[in-house]
């Protein structure tokens, strides 16, 4: 008899406190991460590209002018975005 209800007891213990863990309030809201930069990053990296391909020979001058300077990485897309800009 003592098993049981010590069992009984431990169940409603169980319970009880399952039923206070779910009535609270979530701490705050979860907001999406926005995507919004890597589209402005791959849109502009689009209209980059489809102005060097309409102006072809100034592209081929300014990656020599890259290729000679050793840039590399972000610093060879600027410079060739500046080149492109000049002439």
């Amino acid at each position: 008899m003592t098993r049981i209800t010590t069992g009984l007891v431990a169940a409603l213990f169980v319970v009880t406190s399952m039923g206070v863990a779910s009535a609270q309030a979530p701490a705050t809201p979860v907001t999406p991460a926005a995507p919004a930069k890597m589209k402005l990053n791959k849109q502009s990296l689009k209209d980059m590209k489809a102005k060097w391909s309409a102006n072809k020979g100034k592209l081929k001058a300014c990656r020599k002018d890259v290729k000679v300077k050793g840039l590399a990485g972000d610093d060879r897309w600027f410079y060739i975005e500046d080149c492109m800009a000049k002439s």
